[in-house]
């Protein structure tokens, strides 16, 4: 891994990446360990505190199963991916996969909320809260995903041109 990790910081000196790609490079690692912070924020409510986090959404939970669902894919679930999310910022990873992931997640999150308000009616404040910061993230990994991506081809460049 330390090898690769040379390999990677060699090829990208040896292109001419710039200390501006260095900058936002960091932007994206704030933006990840924002994003997968809060995931982890939202992962241990659910966990601690299943009652008020599902009543916040409109959830009801039953003894057992419902409890036992809600535990698994809402606590369960926001930790792995805020794991995702954190760890280029915690390893010093190279941050694309995880900024694609956030998109991919955030653009599905979006489409189907955006179906949710199609279909349904009197949504609460925290549901129409968590449909801004949905629309928030996937914009905002979208914008970052892209200019990681176009910081990789710059970077893969013959320095010749």
């Amino acid at each position: 891994m330390v090898t690769m990790a040379l390999a990677f910081r060699n090829k990208t000196e040896r292109f001419g990446v710039t200390s501006s790609d260095e900058g936002e490079k960091q932007v994206d690692r704030v933006f990840l360990g924002l994003v997968g912070g809060a995931y982890v924020g939202l992962a241990l409510w659910c966990a601690l505190a299943p009652e008020s986090t599902s009543r916040s959404v409109g959830f009801e939970l039953r003894p057992g199963s419902g409890q036992s669902e809600f535990l698994t894919v809402y606590g369960g679930l926001e930790w792995g991916l805020g794991l995702v999310f954190l760890d280029p910022v915690i390893r010093r990873r190279p941050t694309g996969f995880a900024l694609q992931t956030c998109l991919v997640i955030h653009v599905s999150l979006v489409a189907f909320r955006s179906l949710a308000f199609l279909l349904y009616r009197d949504l609460p404040t925290t549901t129409l809260t968590l449909a801004a910061t949905e629309w928030i993230i996937a914009l905002a990994s979208g914008a970052c995903w892209w200019s990681s991506r176009s910081r990789l081809a710059k970077s893969t460049e013959p320095s010749g041109r």
